[in-house]
């Protein structure tokens, strides 16, 4: 038996209040339902739960993170489970019999039969909604709360079989019966992530006892379009406070700014209207400031409700153009490049997730210039914490509904369903200000053009025909969702599916938003490719790598699996082909060195070479206003929900991978761009000495500043033999780079050709006389060195990366920064990375006559290790020399010290 609970009452507002909360979350323990011993209970560490996590911690089946061990837990996937606790009758604050006791769960994971001392009180079918439950009546001196959990796995299947004959269930990923069913659609597996079936209470239990309450307080409102007032209506939903007035309030920076008093409708519903004169407002990170206001709903002396909310105008811009039509977002009147990532749930067992591992999650976006963070359909509504995240930092979401990859059915329990849960989680997060977009699915789209489903756009408007259909779904995205969306959330854009556009075929690069998979799957095109690859928004695009080392080592604890190829290396990677595509990228651009830290070090620079190359090439067709090509890019992924090696820029411990650097670089407010012209190299009889003859290349700046920039670019021309400029460098001078727009500086610009000789085609091509270059651009403000970029020959496993000759140092006043050079040019230069360190940059080039500065944290210099392409080793101690002297200009101003 358990230890009952008692509870120390906390008053959930900021005065005191009869409103309290109480919480169940310790003393709880759980059984598998059918097991064979009945009274043997295990402890609950804490509420919120999942049943893996207490199926390890009392030491009943290993860690699937580790080694083999995901396929030694698939039985738990297949087994019901009861959670159980006692609490004692909390003691209220006022004893006239008219306080109210709500049973609130905020979370159940998935099929929940909820009995309170033996009385059945809930049931539950979608882990996405919350319940409260009035226990006025039904609570006793000694109470016992039990929650049965139904194997979704097997419920699923079940559904399945009940609803074939009048819908097919059609999926991409893993096994159909996740179709039916309204959970996180990731825990049958994904092509980066185990299968593990999770089951429990996985977000709080509380009490919470009130006479009167404040259920909800949010606006409707519009920030006009010349941005000089916001005006709307506030609402407030009450509860027990019919005749009870509301005051309801804006406040900014602790002055109140509106307020007004108002009494609620027979249905508790207060409403006022409002406008603010000359509102202060929200912008994203680098565009303004993050202005939030206080909105409050006061009822008396009984209970108050506040949130932090911001206003801003948003549109999603498409207009017709030379290119198609445009698809981008303006912001407060500023149209805004989105560059970031796709997200996935950041952990198998969501339960696990405290709040400060997603704020340091969101952090890392800002740190890597990522102003836009899409949360994929196949996963769960994301957390409070990260959208507080979101709005504080100031970073736009893209928000998919929770459909992923599959037909899903439209029966009406099914269709009722999803509509609670669309509107419940609406409501939640409508005041968030970084919210800019609600997409209806993920590739739910792709499934009906690869099944042949019926979809006539044109020509079938008809909602109740498309229940009919063999794609009942459109009805859920082209109807139900955007109707809920209106309804609840007037002024907020929504997109029938990611990808989509017009309802054209998902891969038309001309409408809409595309996935563009044909980097990796699909058609594998070379990462040298991306200018053949655009899109009016690129919603997902992805290379896969290693994570670092000590993850590896994390996640495959035996020695002697420890290396590519592996069973167990081999397991860990979900990606369909895996290893045939990743070593097909490596070994069309690298030299293959096959034992693990080479490996995984040639991944890593893979990665970061496609983010190079694709988010350079798609910013740049960013162009100007009135010709936007491109309005954003979004990696796929941005995190793990496990250790493995996968599309992620950071892995699950977030440990960031070159990648990341790579986007972050790109990603600046203002960034150079070089391009060399792109000739193919194993295709056919393609020429591999075509482009020592073709030198042309192009330089632009990519800016997202709303002023104009003065600034001088020095373009070298180094040997990557010798590492000497072969000739003096290109000076430009007093170059204007245009506001938020890309200025095209060069085009088809002939480099210097090292041997005239090689233009003559009638003779042999002396590959030992072949002196290859690069091409490196600086752009400096003033003094200030504020973007670099390098463009190499291709494909560099052609380059002799022989004696580099890298040199470290350092100095006592300074220990925690470090000074990089090299004699001849450097081709991804990695430290090896852990969860204790910290770098301000990795995974970069090294170019002669110049000191790369590096911060370091959470490391000795004497422990640092690291590798570049063509070094003797994968990994290998850094030898640093400490230099007396102070730093110099040279160093601490500049980046880069230029030399000629």
């Amino acid at each position: 038996m358990s230890t009952p609970h008692y509870f120390s009452n906390r008053t959930t507002s900021q005065l005191k209040m009869p409103v309290t909360r109480h919480n169940l979350e310790d003393r709880w323990t759980f059984q598998q339902t059918d097991s064979p011993s009945p009274d043997e209970w295990l402890p609950v560490k804490k509420v919120p739960s999942q049943v893996h996590m207490e199926l390890i911690a009392n030491d009943k089946i290993p860690d699937p993170f580790i080694d083999l061990n995901e396929l030694a837990v698939q039985w738990i996937a297949e087994k019901d489970w009861t959670y159980k606790v006692q609490f004692k009758r909390p003691t209220p604050s006022v004893e006239d019999g008219s306080v109210i006791t709500d049973l609130v769960f905020e979370g159940l994971d998935t099929f929940a039969t909820v009995l309170l001392n033996g009385t059945e009180i809930l049931k539950s079918d979608n882990m996405f909604l919350s319940h409260r439950v009035n226990i006025s009546d039904s609570l006793k001196d000694d109470n016992t709360l039990e929650i049965k959990f139904e194997s979704a796995m097997l419920r699923g299947r079940k559904l399945v079989e009940e609803h074939s004959h009048e819908h097919t269930f059609y999926v991409r990923q893993t096994e159909v019966s996740r179709v039916p069913v309204r959970k996180a659609q990731y825990n049958w597996g994904w092509d980066w992530g185990p299968i593990l079936m999770t089951a429990g209470p996985w977000r709080p239990v509380y009490l919470e006892q009130y006479v009167s309450r404040v259920d909800d307080v949010w606006t409707h409102c519009e920030v006009s379009e010349d941005l000089k007032s916001c005006s709307g209506r506030v609402f407030a939903k009450v509860t027990n406070a019919v005749s009870k007035p509301v005051a309801l309030s804006l406040s900014l920076r602790g002055a109140t700014v509106w307020e007004k008093e108002c009494t609620p409708d027979s249905n508790g519903l207060a409403v006022a209207d409002f406008q603010i004169d000359n509102p202060e407002l929200w912008y994203p990170f680098e565009y303004g400031a993050q202005i939030r206001y206080e909105l409050k709903a006061t009822l008396g002396s009984n209970d108050e409700k506040s949130k932090l909310i911001g206003f801003r105008r948003s549109e999603l811009v498409q207009e017709k153009d030379e290119f198609g039509k445009s698809f981008y977002f303006r912001i407060n009147g500023i149209d805004v490049f989105s560059g970031g990532s796709c997200w996935i749930p950041a952990d198998s067992f969501l339960s696990q997730i405290p709040a400060q591992r997603y704020r340091d999650w969101m952090k890392l976006l800002v740190e890597g210039s990522q102003n836009m963070l899409r949360i994929w359909g196949g996963g769960i509504y994301e957390d409070d914490v990260l959208f507080d995240a979101c709005d504080e930092l100031g970073i736009l979401v893209w928000h998919d509904f929770q459909f992923a990859c599959a037909s899903y059915p439209t029966y009406p329990s099914y269709l009722e369903s999803v509509e609670k849960e669309a509107r419940q989680n609406l409501r939640r997060l409508r005041s968030h200000p970084s919210i800019v977009i609600w997409a209806g699915n993920n590739e739910d789209y792709q499934v009906q053009e690869r099944y042949h489903l019926d979809y006539d756009y044109e020509g079938d408007k008809d909602p109740q025909s498309w229940l009919k259909s063999s794609f009942p779904a459109r009805y859920t995205y082209e109807y139900l969702l955007p109707k809920i969306v209106k309804e609840e959330h007037p002024f907020m854009i929504y997109h029938p599916s990611s990808p989509w556009g017009d309802g054209k075929h998902t891969a038309d690069n001309t409408v809409g938003d595309i996935h563009q998979w044909n980097i990796w799957h699909g058609a594998m095109n070379r990462y040298q490719e991306t200018y053949l690859l655009s899109g009016r928004f690129i919603s997902e695009f992805g290379m896969e790598a290693y994570p670092h080392l000590e993850t590896i080592r994390e996640m495959i604890k035996d020695p002697y699996q420890q290396h590519p190829g592996s069973m167990m290396m081999d397991f860990r990677n979900k990606a369909i082909d895996h290893e045939r595509r990743m070593i097909t990228y490596v070994a069309e651009n690298f030299l293959v060195k096959y034992d693990l830290p080479s490996y995984t070090h040639l991944t890593q620079v893979v990665q970061a070479e496609t983010m190079h190359f694709a988010y350079k090439t798609w910013r740049r067709e960013w162009g100007k206003p009135g010709a936007r090509k491109c309005g954003g890019v979004l990696v796929w992924q941005l995190n793990d929900c496990w250790p493995t090696m996968s599309w992620a820029v950071v892995d699950y411990y977030l440990v960031k991978k070159p990648a990341f650097y790579a986007i972050a670089n790109a990603l600046k407010p203002l960034a150079v761009g070089v391009s060399r012209s792109y000739h193919e190299w194993t295709t056919g009889h393609a020429d591999p000495t075509a482009p020592a003859r073709d030198t042309k290349f192009d330089l632009w700046i990519a800016s997202s500043r709303v002023e104009p920039v003065q600034v001088e670019i020095t373009v070298r021309f180094i040997s990557i033999r010798s590492g000497k400029d072969i000739q003096s460098p290109l000076k430009l001078e007093n170059i204007t780079v245009e506001p938020n727009s890309t200025t095209e500086i060069l085009k088809d610009r002939v480099a210097p050709v090292v041997d005239s000789k090689l233009d003559d085609i009638t003779r042999p091509f002396d590959v030992v006389k072949y002196d290859p270059y690069i091409i490196h651009a600086v752009v400096k403000a003033g003094d200030q060195v504020i973007s670099t970029d390098t463009a190499w020959p291709q494909p560099l496993k052609y380059l002799d990366f022989s004696d580099r000759d890298v040199r470290f140092k350092t100095f006592k006043a300074s220990p925690n920064s470090i000074v990089i050079s090299a004699a001849c040019p450097v081709k991804g230069f990695v430290f090896e990375e852990t969860r204790a360190t910290k770098f301000s940059d990795n995974g970069f080039d090294l170019v002669p006559g110049e000191e790369k500065v590096v911060k370091i944290s959470g490391i000795d210099l004497e422990s640092l290790r690291y590798t570049y392409i063509g070094a003797q080793q994968g990994t290998m101690y850094a030898n640093v020399a400490v230099s007396e002297r102070g730093w110099g200009t040279s160093v601490m101003g500049l980046v880069s010290k230029l030399t000629s």
